[in-house]
């Protein structure tokens, strides 16, 4: 007898920097989140989709949830706490290594609003001593009360399976809303951006932080199968333009080598990428900017 095909929306939420975007794409098997040891990196809803042969599994992994300095981050904040209602179950991801912090109150705090089961998900444990686990799960259970308590490794693929097979004990029988060979519901240019930016953070470290944006101006398919694809990556002020160009041009040739193997993965074709640089200051804090960016709360 055919089991019944089950379908749901799961929320990712979390402190930034506790591993959600490796879970996502571990889950999903391919990079659709930029990774980075940087917080506060994933910027709007990222909606990877598994499919298996029984059910449907949409994850949103969401800005981790922190308290915002300027308007980029409101908007991030917002699209993280807008979710929680929207979805049919919610993981809340920690850090097994930071264990409980303020930023995690902050958190349960929301939670306590919110009418849809919740998972405490405790990430990063081949990086602590097992029994250091007990303890911890013993606190997290006094502040709130989680369906379920499952510890995993999102980078080494620990126990992400019996996590999945929990969780989908709890969604509602569903239609497939999306194809099975479809594994995110964003458009390739939004990944082809997030893969560039996430880049950027990788090899420029400290020297800039989150004040970059990148925009795709332009992608075409060039008569030799090439992709031809120009991208801007906007920063706040003319020092971070210097860092971001390098000497003689060295460290954007070296964002574009490395961001160009990720997008030609991603699209299956030989890529052609140009980069260019661009100033435009505190532009986080303008509204139209943002907007021209992609920042618009209507659409995520």
């Amino acid at each position: 007898m055919e089991t019944n095909f089950k379908s749901g929306f799961i929320s990712i939420i979390g402190r930034p920097n506790v591993g959600k975007s490796t879970f996502m794409n571990k889950v999903i098997g391919q990079k659709i989140a930029i990774m980075s040891d940087k917080p506060q990196t994933t910027r709007n809803k990222i909606q990877g989709v598994l499919t298996e042969k029984d059910a449907q599994m949409v994850f949103i992994d969401t800005p981790g949830i922190h308290k915002p300095k300027h308007r980029l981050g409101d908007f991030m904040v917002k699209v993280a706490e807008d979710t929680l209602n929207e979805v049919d179950a919610i993981l809340f991801m920690i850090n097994a290594q930071e264990g409980y912090g303020r930023g995690d109150q902050y958190i349960i705090d929301r939670l306590q609003q919110v009418n849809r089961p919740v998972f405490l998900v405790i990430n990063k444990i081949d990086l602590i001593h097992p029994d250091d686990l007990f303890a911890m799960i013993a606190e997290y259970k006094e502040r709130y009360d989680f369906k379920e308590i499952i510890p995993i490794s999102a980078l080494e693929g620990n126990n992400v399976d019996r996590l999945l097979e929990v969780v989908k004990g709890y969604l509602p029988e569903g239609p497939q809303y999306y194809p099975e060979d479809q594994v995110t519901d964003h458009p390739e240019r939004f990944v082809i951006s997030e893969l560039i930016r996430e880049k950027v953070l990788h090899l420029t470290k400290e020297e800039i932080p989150h004040s970059i944006a990148v925009v795709i101006e332009n992608i075409e398919e060039r008569e030799s199968e090439k992709v031809l694809i120009q991208a801007t990556v906007v920063t706040e002020r003319k020092s971070q333009k210097g860092i971001l160009i390098g000497k003689q041009g060295s460290m954007l040739k070296k964002i574009g080598q490395d961001a160009r193997k990720d997008i030609e993965a991603l699209l299956g074709s030989k890529v052609y990428l140009e980069l260019w640089v661009k100033v435009k200051k505190d532009w986080r804090n303008r509204q139209n900017q943002l907007h021209e960016y992609g920042f618009r709360s209507d659409e995520y």
